[in-house]
């Protein structure tokens, strides 16, 4: 029998006011997958990240990590959970920003504590000993008592993935990382991300990188209106461009997409 996915998500509806943005999305992803949304701006993709780490209420659909439901009690009644629950499933999908959401006034490693001591409950020195880990993990052994101020936007965002992955996440949830970074701290970034998707991190990530995309995925989603217009690997999602206009018009915008087969 077949593993059940790590992240189920199913005919999942989200609306601001009048406005649907996300309309009966279906997608999974299984341990150990990368799995890559590409889509244009304002087809819900953001969004979508969003309500898997519960950051946004969902009005429809289930999202499911390890079975369990994100944002709500199991039951009939549709209840939100406690913020101490919430606060607790978070911890399971590690979420890295575009704007990195690091705290000015706590150095590389204390940000990197932070969700240990609060939510992990680890003292202090296991704290300080698994943030100096990661922190050398993403090459920022020189930088662990240095401020956000002190530090490149590469730097900041690969402080950022440290946070995420300290945490130990079932998920790792990858919001355009790079797309508030200079190009040349681009690779930086993306290259800790290839190192973890290598070692087996399951991740979903939104991102505009296509060439990244195509070298890190196992699976693309393109989005476009507030749904899954395509998917597939790689190769299978260039094959569908004869078919699908949206992601022909989409693609041809990068000069990367002529080399993402």
């Amino acid at each position: 029998m077949a593993e059940p996915h790590l992240l189920e998500i199913q005919k999942l509806a989200k609306s601001f006011a009048s406005n649907l943005v996300l309309k009966s999305v279906d997608l999974h992803v299984a341990k150990g997958e990368v799995v890559t949304i590409i889509g244009p701006s304002g087809s819900g993709k953001t969004t979508l990240l969003r309500c898997v780490n519960f950051l946004e209420v969902y009005n429809g659909g289930s999202i499911r990590i390890d079975g369990r439901e994100v944002g709500y009690r199991e039951g009939a009644e549709r209840r939100k959970r406690s913020e101490v629950d919430l606060a607790r499933m978070r911890a399971e999908t590690g979420m890295v920003f575009q704007s990195f959401n690091l705290f000015p006034h706590l150095t590389a490693a204390e940000n990197v504590m932070l969700g240990l001591r609060r939510v992990r409950r680890k003292p202090l020195k296991e704290a300080r000993e698994i943030a100096l880990h990661w922190l050398g993990r993403v090459g920022l052994s020189q930088k662990v008592d240095s401020l956000p101020s002190e530090l490149s936007g590469g730097q900041q965002q690969r402080v950022g993935i440290a946070r995420a992955v300290a945490m130990e996440p079932k998920i790792l949830l990858l919001d355009e990382i790079t797309s508030a970074l200079d190009p040349e701290l681009v690779n930086e970034v993306l290259d800790v991300v290839k190192q973890l998707a290598g070692e087996g991190m399951t991740m979903l990530m939104v991102t505009h990188e296509i060439a990244f995309a195509r070298d890190a995925s196992h699976r693309i989603i393109f989005m476009a209106d507030g749904m899954v217009s395509a998917q597939g690997s790689p190769a299978e999602l260039m094959r569908q461009v004869e078919d699908n206009e949206r992601l022909r018009a989409f693609l041809s915008r990068f000069s990367a997409a002529s080399h993402i087969h």
